[in-house]
């Protein structure tokens, strides 16, 4: 679990994640700077591995969890997610099941009415073709509180990419998992509970725009590369604020996304370019860009 400046949410997470019939050793990275938090975090009852690494970490705070986890399954939640009771060991049946798997996608429930997640009607009606070695659809995107990880997979594919810090950080994850060889799978069989906050939040959408171009430069080909940019710009060109602040913020990470950046195998860049035909108007279809709130 990653939490930041919110303890209440966070011990209500930890009693959540205590009530769970598999019991799952817990890792928290803290990336809030208060002490007090900390050991209120190290205090609970669950005995959690507490990381305070000392520095807001974004999505990489993952990262870290996983490089300390002991398990070879690593199940993420935010400070407002928690996993139904019986999801954790479906989803480890599944992977020892499918060894190629290194990503499964879960069913996400969203708020005390537990309606569908937007993202899981797209994620069941992702076109790749099935796959006999994968359960569930094959996909190229979840979302980053309702997934499991295969533990070797993660850490082979690099985990969450240090240029996008945060914000639609998930599709570049599956990318790379499929780049290395590894299965992405969505199975609504496991569910995960999500409790975010209401409301809207300031900045998300151009922190978004900005991950899916970087993320563009990073893996695609430059013409796509260049497709994305030049839409932006004239999004931008139109008075769009949140555009043109995308715009500055990826111009900044170029150099760095041009040093680091590594075309995806043509069986990768093939599945991608089915994904955005069935969803013209989203280029990365099946991630998170939309509907995602890790």
């Amino acid at each position: 679990m990653i939490t930041k400046d919110r303890p209440a949410s966070a011990l209500r997470t930890l009693d959540r994640l205590a009530a769970l019939p598999e019991r799952p050793p817990v890792v928290v990275v803290d990336n809030g700077l208060d002490p007090a938090v900390t050991e209120a975090l190290r205090a609970h009852p669950t005995g959690p591995r507490v990381l305070a690494p000392g520095r807001n970490t974004g999505a990489l705070g993952r990262n870290l969890a996983v490089r300390h986890a002991t398990t070879p399954y690593v199940a993420f939640s935010d400070d407002d997610s928690w996993w139904r009771p019986g999801a954790l060991r479906r989803a480890a049946d599944l992977l020892d099941a499918h060894p190629r798997l290194g990503l499964l996608a879960a069913r996400s429930l969203v708020g005390p009415e537990q309606q569908d997640d937007p993202l899981n009607e797209l994620l069941s009606r992702s076109p790749l073709p099935p796959d006999a070695g994968l359960p569930g659809r094959p996909v190229l995107g979840f979302l980053g509180c309702a997934c499991v990880v295969r533990r070797r997979a993660h850490l082979e594919a690099g985990g969450y990419h240090p240029l996008l810090f945060f914000g639609a950080e998930e599709t570049l994850l599956a990318y790379d998992l499929a780049a290395a060889g590894w299965g992405v799978s969505y199975d609504p069989s496991v569910t995960a509970h999500h409790h975010p906050d209401p409301g809207e939040r300031p900045g998300r959408s151009a922190l978004l725009r900005r991950n899916a171009l970087l993320t563009a430069w990073l893996r695609r080909p430059v013409r796509v590369a260049l497709r994305h940019t030049f839409a932006l710009s004239a999004e931008a060109w139109r008075g769009d604020t949140e555009a043109a602040f995308a715009l500055r913020e990826a111009g900044a990470r170029l150099p760095a996304a041009l040093r680091l950046r590594r075309r995806l195998p043509s069986r990768v860049e093939n599945a991608v370019r089915l994904l955005e035909r069935h969803a013209p108007a989203t280029p990365a279809m099946l991630t998170t860009e939309e509907e995602g709130s890790a």
